[in-house]
């Protein structure tokens, strides 16, 4: 969503560069790109102003660090002003004291995703360690209840629905006994889902006043479609008047609108956003932090988030055993283990998504990850599953005839079996060679390959010259694996063929890799 504003302040930041000195003319420059940039961006003019208003005095009065140049200076500024008009800080829930109920009420405009976030929010709250219940209190709207008990069902949430919807009941009285319902189910939060309308007026104002006069929540989300542009700040705004809310949920941040929205409704509001969906998934929802979106926009990751998704999706167990198994050598880390691993990295989500949070993932690196095609990584996972298990153990035992076998069950050609293969072993071969240096191992010596696997490596050498003793010292031989690699990772989907994206996939997923990632 906010490819475009990145775009922009990289390019402005890049203009600096080199300078030992700003002068004000370079500020006045570079706050006008600024403001350019983020009123494409579709932010409130109001915003705007305050934002570059506070950009440019910070940068003409703050005396330049003694570490930082003056572009590093100018990008610490922007990251900061940026936090700030997103909320300074990640709001949590009030929950209210023993016994409860916890009210959430759900507000805001048809279409919104109201009832799909009132879904990802009880999957949320449930891994939380609580016990949500939802609230078909949508009267209006055809089917609003039926979906929000389909979509509770899914998240594995209790749905408390006793109007079936469609113009039929009194949802003031659904709300009001969802609290009796919720205490007799020993549920200790209600997220309540109430009706919207195509645009604001009195009589959707007034249902929303009533249901909250009737459970006195103790929250008021306004949820708000982040793709709407400046018309959110306005609805926000009409809500805040009419009814009251405490804080705000974006929905649809995966889209591919401006976002000014979500840059703007806080800072116009003065109420937080604490919530943020970015994705079709009950997993693509979560608190919003305006530190790791701050380090989106500017193009330095949220690693903090990859690395909590990825607490959550692997196996702690079986990844500390594939880690072991990879850096102590001998060939034990197989095609399965790899395979294994790269399920896992796929439960996190799209691995554009995945590869977007790193650090640097700009330039050639971001129309790498727009041109990917998932359908890749699926090819790969066909050739390792096309694999007998004792093939997949050891590549070594791989000839001709394996190779074209397994080729034609995976449906690829057998220079796609081959490259699979060679990337999979010349990444196993560098990591093992890091054994020792991180402890593993036992020794400081690089670890020899199995025998298997040296035959593997010798029919590969016979297709390639200056390979061989002399050949480890020749520059783009392929034996120089780290540099190799390295270069690679700076565009990972740079080579066409479907063994490319998943090797990548695998290579980031491991630790050794994942550190090799941030050197490239």
């Amino acid at each position: 969503m906010f490819d475009t504003l990145q775009d922009r302040l990289a390019a402005t930041f890049k203009s600096l560069r080199g300078k030992g000195r700003l002068t004000d003319a370079d500020i006045d420059a570079t706050t006008r790109e600024i403001r350019i940039a983020l009123l494409e961006a579709d932010v409130a003019l109001p915003v705007v102003k305050e934002f570059v208003s506070h950009v440019r005095d910070r940068a003409k009065g703050a005396e330049l660090s003694k570490v930082l140049n003056p572009t590093q200076q100018i990008v610490k500024i922007v990251n900061e002003e940026l936090i700030a008009i997103l909320g300074g800080q990640e709001r949590q829930i009030r929950f209210a004291p023993a016994p409860g109920p916890t009210v959430i009420m759900l507000a805001g405009l048809q279409g919104a995703g109201k009832t799909t976030l009132a879904g990802k929010l009880g999957h949320w709250l449930s891994e939380q360690g609580r016990s949500p219940m939802l609230v078909a209190a949508d009267l209006q709207r055809p089917n609003a209840v039926e979906q929000l008990r389909i979509v509770g069902e899914r998240a594995g949430v209790p749905v408390h629905a006793p109007q079936p919807g469609n113009g039929v009941g009194d949802p003031v009285e659904v709300a009001r006994g969802s609290l009796e319902e919720a205490r007799r189910g020993l549920h200790d939060v209600v997220v309540v889902d109430t009706a919207g309308r195509l645009g604001v007026d009195e009589e959707m104002m007034a249902q929303a006043r009533d249901i909250k006069a009737a459970i006195a929540p103790d929250e008021t989300l306004f949820v708000v479609d982040a793709m709407i542009g400046q018309d959110a700040v306005n609805t926000a705004r009409a809500f805040e008047e009419g009814v009251g809310i405490d804080a705000v949920a974006l929905s649809k941040l995966d889209g591919d609108a401006r976002g000014g929205a979500a840059l703007s409704i806080a800072r116009v509001l003065g109420k937080p956003i604490m919530f943020a969906s970015n994705g079709e998934q009950l997993t693509d929802f979560d608190l919003f932090h305006p530190d790791r979106m701050a380090s989106r926009i500017l193009g330095m990751g949220d690693m903090l988030t990859l690395i909590e998704q990825a607490e959550k999706a692997f196996d702690e167990e079986q990844a500390r055993a594939s880690a072991e198994k990879l850096l102590a050598g001998n060939g034990e880390f197989g095609l399965q283990d790899f395979l294994d691993q790269l399920k896992q990295l796929r439960t996190m989500g799209p691995l554009t998504k995945i590869f977007g949070m790193l650090p640097g993932a700009g330039g050639q690196m971001k129309e790498a990850l727009d041109n990917l095609d998932e359908r890749e990584v699926d090819h790969l996972e066909a050739i390792i599953l096309s694999m007998t298990p004792a093939e997949r153990a050891d590549v070594g035992i791989l000839n001709g005839s394996r190779r074209a076998r397994i080729a034609r069950g995976a449906g690829v050609t057998v220079h796609d079996v081959n490259s699979l293969v060679n990337r999979f072993v010349d990444a196993r071969r560098m990591m093992q060679s890091m054994g020792p240096v991180m402890g593993m191992g036992g020794g400081a010596r690089r670890p020899r390959p199995p025998k298997t696997e040296r035959s593997s490596l010798a029919m590969d050498r016979s297709a390639k010259k200056g390979r061989g003793k002399k050949g480890r010292k020749k520059k783009g031989t392929g034996q120089q694996v780290p540099a190799q690699l390295a270069g690679g990772v700076q565009n990972p989907f740079a080579q066409a063929g479907p063994a490319r994206p998943g090797a990548q996939a695998g290579d980031f997923e491991l630790p050794g890799e994942l550190r090799g990632m941030f050197d490239g």
